[in-house]
């Protein structure tokens, strides 16, 4: 690792690319979900850059640009938090993972974008989702972290392990390299930052669980930490079976075509259209690329149309998308400067160290540390699976947090200052002390301060979030800004509307038709 480490010059360190998606429910004044429509003020939810929904119409999705400077991508995430807050009455945006008081199944609202055929595609695949999972999985929301090098990284990089191969194999891989080593250890991420260790029992329902009941209504994990990662959170037993590796980019695709294209007998079973709607896009294992759940992703943009695992093969893995974190109920913003550097230190440790090829067995038990980490990663009797051998969380996260030190190190003669290296040390206390991690601090706050309710404890937080952001100016500039691209937002959806020349029903078949598996990316060896 040091011998790469050193190959990347400062300014490649400070040129670090990062964006933020975060979800976050709209909610009444009294905590119970919001069941107005998307606010037009914030332009067309289908074609706004930064401002949409995500499964349901009462599912705010906030989207930065790409950042190489920290502060600049919380500025702009804060931004859009204030044009959103000026645009939504007394309602307000839900501080939590785990969602609030949630009304009948049937009556959590989805995504609605427009009579296009685009839109319709949308829609029908939340349907999907819903008769798949169920509305009340889907509105478990979260932050979903973007990070690629700069362009001048990779040849650096590449030069470094003497490899004379094609340049965009050799990235692909290394991201690939990235992502099998952050499955191995992104159960440090849920213990150290993962803030959802109680949930309300609306959420539940009938569900099984192996919860502790508060007598208000909330149930907890006593050692929790993240229970959005857990069995109660995305998962899907159906893809559990699939246990895709991440060895190569072609095999990873391999994986998910037949995923996408085999038909699966339950889901056949619910239909794909019951006579007057649509109940679901497809048949398959994965309606489409984005129903796969896991807590990271290669990552490409995509052209209008396009399916996301065929640009990966044309074009090659751009970003890698981290899907783990947690909103941090405490921020106003749910992330802060200092879990974003933190992320910059560990994505760069998985990067450049070793990453062998990942097996079976080695999948399986990666998927037992995180559901142990998300439900009992406090827990001191505790013991994760590492390489065959049991050891404790805080133990393991010592030995990598140690690895991380000249990482922090070089980031921070990078910026100039400190910054880096402080984080690393907060998190080297944080793991030694339990106590102080933020899924304990939400159990103490909840128990000490809302009567051992959760969703009181969120509501109240969420309250002062709001009038925190309502507080701070919005310049002049900036609010009109934003009121010029949410008309640009309807115009745009307007002329997509007006374009469509084919029936629905074509378009669907002929999205879900395309070649999933061209393109040279997937052709390269390694």
């Amino acid at each position: 690792m040091d011998k790469r480490l050193r190959a990347l010059a400062p300014g490649v360190l400070a040129g670090l690319l990062r964006g933020i998606e975060k979800e976050g429910l709209r909610v009444k004044p009294n905590g119970m979900l919001a069941d107005t429509p998307h606010p037009r003020a914030l332009g067309s939810a289908l074609t706004h850059p930064h401002i949409t929904t995500d499964f349901s119409e009462s599912q705010l999705e906030l989207i930065t640009g790409v950042h190489a400077d920290v502060d600049a991508c919380l500025a702009e995430l804060t931004e859009l938090h204030q044009v959103v807050y000026r645009q939504i009455g007394d309602e307000m945006l839900w501080c939590a993972s785990m969602p609030c008081w949630l009304p009948a199944e049937d009556d959590i609202p989805l995504g609605q974008y427009g009579s296009s055929n685009v839109a319709r595609l949308k829609t029908a695949y939340r349907q999907g989702l819903a008769h798949r999972y169920g509305r009340r999985m889907q509105t478990i929301s979260g932050i979903h972290y973007n990070f690629s090098l700069p362009d001048e990284a990779w040849p650096t990089l590449q030069a470094a392990d003497a490899d004379a191969g094609d340049a965009g194999a050799y990235q692909d891989r290394g991201y690939f390299a990235l992502i099998r080593n952050f499955r191995r250890h992104s159960w440090l991420l849920l213990v150290l930052f993962g803030s959802s260790p109680a949930v309300c029992g609306t959420f539940v329902g009938e569900h099984p669980h192996t919860l502790t009941a508060w007598d208000t209504g909330t149930l907890i994990a006593p050692y929790g930490t993240s229970l959005r990662m857990g069995r109660l959170g995305y998962q899907s037993d159906a893809q559990a079976s699939l246990a895709v590796s991440f060895n190569s980019l072609g095999g990873y695709a391999r994986a998910l075509e037949r995923s996408l294209t085999e038909p699966y007998p339950p889901y056949e079973a619910i239909g794909v259209f019951d006579g007057t709607g649509y109940r679901q896009l497809a048949t398959t294992l994965l309606q489409i690329e984005s129903e796969f759940y896991g807590t990271i992703r290669p990552k490409r943009r995509i052209r209008p149309g396009e399916r996301p695992l065929r640009a990966l093969g044309e074009r090659g893995v751009e970003y890698v998308e981290v899907r783990c974190v947690d909103i941090d109920p405490f921020h106003p913003l749910g992330i802060d400067a200092d879990e974003i550097r933190f992320m910059d230190i560990f994505l760069l440790h998985c990067l450049l160290q070793d990453s062998p090829d990942d097996s079976p067995p080695e999948i399986a038990a990666m998927a037992r540390n995180q559901h142990l980490a998300a439900e009992r990663g406090r827990d001191p009797e505790l013991r994760l699976d590492r390489d065959g051998a049991r050891i404790a969380p805080a133990e393991w996260g010592a030995s990598l947090l140690r690895e991380c030190e000249p990482i922090a190190a070089a980031l921070d003669d990078a910026h100039g200052g400190t910054a880096y290296r402080s984080v690393l040390s907060a998190a080297a206390d944080a793991l030694r002390d339990a106590a102080a991690l933020p899924s304990a601090r939400v159990l103490r706050a909840t128990e000490r301060d809302c009567g051992r309710s959760f969703p009181r404890f969120a509501l109240a937080h969420s309250e002062r979030h709001r009038r925190a952001l309502l507080d701070l100016p919005l310049p002049a500039a900036a609010a009109a800004r934003y009121a010029r691209m949410a008309d640009e937002s309807l115009a745009a959806q307007r002329d997509i509307e007006a374009a469509d020349t084919v029936a629905f029903e074509v378009h669907r078949q002929r999205y879900l038709a395309q070649d999933l598996l061209g393109g040279a990316h997937f052709r390269a060896p390694g």
